[in-house]
């Protein structure tokens, strides 16, 4: 894990009308460290990711990403800014072919090398290789999620945010999921992953930071805390 502060977000606070969801969260993300952000169903894990992402309009507090202020920045601000998004329910184009979804999305990384080709996308997941003219919306779930994640990579990040990536999927294809997040973390991308298992975040991340009723109740390194009765009690397990 590098030691330099890639995302840096201080006293957030996100609004949908009259609701009142994170109240004052502070995370930061070093690079190419894998943060897993956890908490029970409503806690505002996905509000922190719309929020970071520049989704949600009523929010406060401050975002830097990379040392620049991006505190009022619009999503595709911050796509540019080096950051990917795997959204929950994948986010796939259903009328444009396999190639096309990856192909739409590709740009060089801010450093100008482009090591995620599609040819790279399909070594990685080779059931994509197997449907590569088939369109996005003849996929399977798990087929989706993997053309999402090569996606995302194809636009050469330096943040890639994963939410619920495994949700809904076959034992198997959870299986392969996880295997190439292990290579995206080993690979030096920073990662901030959101899922149900907390115990396979747990153990593929470096840090834990766990959300209850938008605030940050409990945060340290995976290894000390996954097997917790304090992590424990925070997520009702």
């Amino acid at each position: 894990m590098s030691g330099t502060t890639f995302v840096d977000a201080q006293g957030l606070h996100a609004w949908y009308g009259s609701s009142h969801v994170l109240h004052g969260v502070d995370i930061a993300l070093a690079r190419g460290e894998t943060v897993g952000l956890l908490g029970r169903n409503g806690m505002g894990k996905s509000t922190l990711i719309r929020t970071l992402l520049g989704h949600v309009s009523e929010r406060e507090g401050r975002i830097s990403v990379d040392g620049r202020d991006c505190s009022r920045a619009r999503p595709h601000q911050m796509a540019k800014s080096g950051i990917a998004y795997v959204p929950e329910g994948r986010g796939v184009f259903p009328n444009l072919s396999v190639r096309e979804n990856l192909v739409m999305a590709a740009r060089p990384g801010r450093d100008g090398r482009c090591p995620w080709n599609v040819e790279a996308v399909l070594k990685t997941f080779p059931r994509l290789a197997e449907r590569l003219g088939h369109l996005g919306g003849q996929l399977s779930g798990g087929e989706q999620q993997m053309l999402s994640i090569g996606r995302a990579l194809m636009t050469h990040p330096e943040l890639i945010i994963l939410d619920e990536a495994t949700e809904g999927l076959a034992p198997q294809i959870v299986a392969e999921i996880w295997r190439v997040i292990a290579q995206i973390r080993a690979s030096g991308i920073a990662t901030l992953i959101v899922d149900r298992d907390y115990r396979k975040v747990a153990a593929n991340t470096d840090r834990l930071v766990v959300l209850q009723k938008g605030k940050v109740v409990l945060t340290g390194a995976s290894a000390a805390l996954r097997d917790s009765a304090e992590l424990a009690s925070y997520l009702g397990v």
